[in-house]
């Protein structure tokens, strides 16, 4: 009787995944209200507003006819590519990579929002691409040609980390849009050859250090080996319930680097333990449940690889961070969503949750039509 009550525009929104995913961005404020020694500012009040504009900005997106996204498709791909372009250009370095640029109002990371970007192109091609075409080999040259231009406009800057998400975001659509298996198993294990080659001549001297630092972090821990080690200090030392807020050490003593953004994790984990990384755990297997959910019931091809695409970008995302912090991969700059403190990151994760949301709009009137 209450349900009937409820407007149906409301009551049709995922609200059993926005209403985690708020609570884990205020968890995520808190975390970096503590980070910050006790204080709003400059981490935890601006968390918290941005999430509220971008969950705006998702609920405007999940409104979109699929027409519309279908239409927008290149434009926003070339758009992106422009501003891989300028970022190039024009871009500003920080922390020894060009990868922003300055709008006056925001920074912008252009490469986090080619994560998106190269899913829903990819997803708008195997639409357009009748089905038979796909196991052709030539039909491989077009996508090559749109994943390889962003990808390589991003090890530009030099950031291996945004690079590998693209690439991940653009095979999962590959696979699922039916290319031959053979295929990704011949690239896989001329890739897995290709390793010593890759690792000599195409890495930089730091990324060749991050690599052997994640292989034996106690070789050098107090140069390249710090941020792996104090980051399982501090996961360690939370146990199963934490510290408690605002008593965590390894980050209020300045030991831990990057307490608000790459390693979020670490922060919280130190102050409310295991049990708090369940709850995060939990809440990111909700998102991600739900997007493949909405991915296997999707009413098309594009629809289809489009959420499962948008849903393993988020899975690339909190996977390849929480591996990092706990020292399971190479530190390679990816943040936490919903935890870390970053516009751009937030934007990207958000446009991908409000494309999801779309998807599930148009499954629900598919529904409703044949009511």
């Amino acid at each position: 009787m209450a349900r009937a009550s409820v407007p149906a525009f409301i009551a049709r929104e995922p609200w059993g995944v926005i209403l985690p995913l708020t609570a884990l961005v205020l968890f995520g404020a808190a975390v970096l209200y503590s980070a910050a020694g006790g204080n709003l500012w400059p981490w935890s009040l601006l968390h918290v507003v941005r999430f509220g504009v971008f969950l705006t900005m998702a609920f405007v997106i999940s409104r979109f006819s699929m027409d519309f996204i279908k239409a927008i498709a290149v434009p926003v791909y070339v758009l992106l590519v422009l501003l891989l372009m300028a970022v190039e250009a024009m871009g500003f370095v920080g922390g020894g990579s060009q990868r922003w640029l300055n709008l006056g109002f925001m920074t912008l990371q252009p490469s986090e929002l080619m994560k998106p970007g190269i899913v829903l192109i990819l997803a708008r091609l195997y639409d357009l691409l009748p089905g038979g075409h796909v196991q052709n080999f030539k039909s491989l040259l077009p996508p090559a040609f749109l994943i390889g231009l962003p990808v390589g406009l991003v090890l530009l800057q030099p950031d291996l980390g945004t690079s590998l998400a693209i690439m991940f975001g653009a095979v999962v659509v590959m696979f699922l849009a039916g290319l031959p298996m053979a295929w990704f198993v011949t690239v896989g294990v001329a890739g897995m050859a290709a390793i010593p080659a890759l690792f000599f001549f195409a890495l930089h001297p730091y990324q060749q250090k991050r690599v052997l630092t994640f292989l034996d972090p106690e070789s050098d821990p107090l140069g390249a080996g710090y941020h792996i080690t104090q980051s399982q200090i501090a996961i360690g030392s939370g146990g199963f319930f934490g510290k408690g807020f605002g008593n965590g050490t390894q980050s209020h003593l300045n030991y831990l680097p990057e307490p608000h953004t790459d390693f979020v994790f670490a922060t919280m984990a130190e102050e409310w333990g295991m049990a708090g990384g369940f709850f995060v755990i939990f809440v990111f297997g909700l998102l991600l449940r739900w997007g493949l959910k909405v991915a296997i019931g999707a009413p098309d091809r594009f629809s289809r690889l489009l959420a499962a695409g948008m849903t393993a970008t988020i899975f690339f995302y909190t996977a390849v961070n929480l591996m990092m912090v706990m020292g399971l991969a190479p530190v390679v700059g990816i943040p936490l969503p919903f935890m870390s403190h970053g516009g751009s990151s937030m934007m990207t994760i958000m446009i991908c949750v409000g494309l999801i949301m779309a998807v599930n709009r148009w499954s629900q009137r598919r529904v409703s039509n044949f009511d």
